[in-house]
């Protein structure tokens, strides 16, 4: 296995210490779609783990509304055609990180979204999900502003 990804990783990570430094904001606690230097470790960690399934380009796997034969269904697409954009920045959080498990998902329903808590770290899993957030047009995430304060308010 080639250490380029490592490298590569190390690289993106040097640069964000230097942005910091310059006074551009890497938040530990927060998915920063506006953050270059973590949608550059963000597309890397995604081209790595969730593009197989979830597409390059986003778009996840064909007929992803449709349950295969073993009751699962294909992984959606991350672009503005799915529903990713209708979850909160925890819930997408606790999917990757865990998998799609209760409250999440109904109690009987089984998923091929592994949990990924034990391969990525928590930065790096924010850091695809600002990369997926980065990618959508801004009608979709001013509906995802909205929806969120709507949900909030109740």
């Amino acid at each position: 296995m080639s250490d380029r990804p490592v490298r590569g990783r190390a690289v993106l990570a040097g640069l964000a210490l230097v942005l910091s430094a310059c006074g551009e904001r890497w938040p530990d606690d927060g998915i920063d779609p506006r953050n270059p230097a973590k949608l550059a470790i963000g597309e890397e960690v995604y081209m790595e783990h969730c593009a197989v399934c979830h597409g390059d380009k986003l778009q996840g796997q064909a007929d992803w509304r449709q349950r295969r034969a073993d009751g699962r269904l294909p992984a959606p697409p991350h672009d503005a055609s799915g529903h990713t954009w209708h979850h909160s920045d925890e819930e997408l959080f606790a999917m990757v990180h865990d998998g799609l498990v209760p409250p999440l998902a109904p109690e009987s329903y089984q998923s091929d979204m592994p949990a990924y808590g034990d391969v990525l770290s928590d930065d790096e899993i924010r850091a695809v999900l600002a990369y997926i957030q980065s990618r959508w047009p801004e009608e979709v995430r001013a509906m995802r502003r909205e929806m969120l304060e709507r949900r909030a308010a109740r």
